[in-house]
């Protein structure tokens, strides 16, 4: 009979520039700890079992994100992972028409800022137990007690940018997630609301919709 599985769950706070492929450097951890379980994942998944590109699993919101890594206790193995990035986020229409992508902003400062979840992947060999739902909870319950970080991490683009006003900006819990169509039924009852306006795209060759939740905001004190 086979024992019961034993998981634990460690975050990796917004982890800073240079971060590189594990496998490009096999034998220097320059990265956090922490990131490179998070990656050992996500090549498997994005990488090796769905044909998306090596090169673009590491992206520029990886620096600023924070990741939760789910790892088996009993194997010491890095097994499921998800990342929140802050906003802002870029104007929707460099995934719907990337070929005008060259005149947009960098980021999107007209619309309310959100939060949104990606590089949710969990190792084939672990799915049916829910660790997927497990993860998107233990970052929207972070997310509702933090929402000071989530606007330090606002303002810290909005100065770079230098542009008045954009400092006062503050995120009021909406969440943002692009899903891949398989799974947009995971997120409907995680309650998530597909937005018909935001249209449909590919991504590496994989189909994806936007949806969008709000959350409750509490002070951290009292969590």
């Amino acid at each position: 009979m086979n024992s019961t599985p034993s998981f634990t769950t460690a975050i990796q706070p917004p982890p800073g520039p240079n971060l590189v492929l594990p496998t490009t450097s096999p034998n220097i951890n320059i990265n956090p700890p922490t990131f490179n379980n998070a990656m050992q994942v996500r090549m498997h998944v994005f990488v090796d079992e769905q044909n998306c590109s090596a090169d673009a699993e590491i992206d520029s919101d990886d620096q600023r994100s924070w990741h939760w890594v789910i790892t088996d206790t009993k194997k010491g193995e890095p097994i499921a992972v998800i990342r929140l990035v802050p906003p802002p986020q870029p104007p929707h229409e460099t995934l719907t028409h990337p070929e005008t992508s060259q005149t947009l902003p960098e980021y999107d400062w007209a619309h309310e800022p959100c939060i949104k979840l990606t590089r949710v992947a969990v190792l084939p060999e672990y799915r049916g137990l829910g660790l997927g739902r497990q993860l998107v909870d233990i970052a929207l319950k972070w997310a509702g007690t933090h929402a000071g970080e989530i606007d330090a991490a606002i303002r810290d683009v909005a100065g770079q940018s230098r542009q008045s006003g954009l400092e006062e900006i503050k995120w009021n819990g909406l969440v943002l997630v692009h899903a891949q169509v398989d799974v947009e039924k995971m997120y409907q009852r995680l309650g998530f609301e597909t937005d018909d306006s935001l249209g449909r795209w590919d991504e590496e060759g994989i189909e994806h919709v936007g949806m969008f939740k709000r959350i409750s905001l509490h002070n951290s004190l009292e969590s």
